[in-house]
């Protein structure tokens, strides 16, 4: 099986659990989703470059990097025929593997692969004009070893973010995190909404590779 890898990197994790840490990405193309605010729209387009790698090459790259974490990305690495093999693969050689996908994808069917992998699931609020894709029945199939993100751009955001955290008693169930939509919320007001609610058990975050560089560059 061939994929279509847009972008191979070392760099630190962003975002999520393992924020700061070193993490080897993979970036795959293509994604089902067309959200406002999305960061990587570039993967999606036609004339995107990338490189064909099979799964044993991609392997083999992540095992030189001699990096420990490692995060399947894109686009939407769950659209990926024969994923399910590659994320075996990588989790038999005694890799932490987290896969960021975009939350209209069922997970249910990766549950079975041992050692578990970690999902970072989207779920899109309002202003993304994506949140009818969601696919909420995953939220069934999370554990403590997974996280739940939402990046809110605005009130309504916010309030449907604690609608869905509390109708879902998602806190009890695995991590969540909240973001701002780089550039059009600013974090203090999210900081005083969760506050204002007693959002306990809710992690606040900034993408801080986008901090360190600047919030285009790509490999980061």
């Amino acid at each position: 099986m061939e994929y279509k890898v847009a972008e191979k990197f070392v760099s630190i994790n962003g975002e999520g659990t393992r924020s700061g840490q070193l993490a080897v990405f993979i970036r795959f193309c293509g994604c089902n989703l067309n959200c406002s605010f999305c960061d990587t729209a570039w993967v999606n387009e036609e004339d995107t470059k990338y490189s064909l790698m099979d799964e044993m090459q991609i392997v083999e790259y992540i095992m030189e990097s001699g990096i420990k974490n490692v995060t399947l990305t894109g686009g939407e690495p769950l659209r990926q025929p024969g994923i399910h093999n590659l994320i075996q693969m990588l989790t038999d050689k005694g890799l932490y593997v987290e896969i960021e996908t975009n939350g209209s994808v069922p997970i249910k069917e990766y549950k079975n692969i041992v050692p578990l992998p970690s999902f970072t699931l989207d779920y899109k609020l309002p202003g993304s004009g994506m949140e009818k894709y969601m696919d909420t029945e995953n939220f069934n199939y999370v554990s403590h070893n997974d996280t739940i993100k939402f990046v809110a751009g605005d009130m309504k955001d916010l309030e449907k973010f604690r609608e869905i955290i509390d109708k879902y008693n998602l806190v009890d169930k695995c991590n969540v995190y909240l973001s701002p939509v780089f550039g059009r919320i600013e974090p203090e007001k999210m900081v005083e909404y969760m506050k204002a609610y007693r959002l306990n058990g809710v992690n606040m975050q900034l993408q801080i590779h986008k901090i360190i560089w600047s919030p285009d560059k790509r490999g980061v």
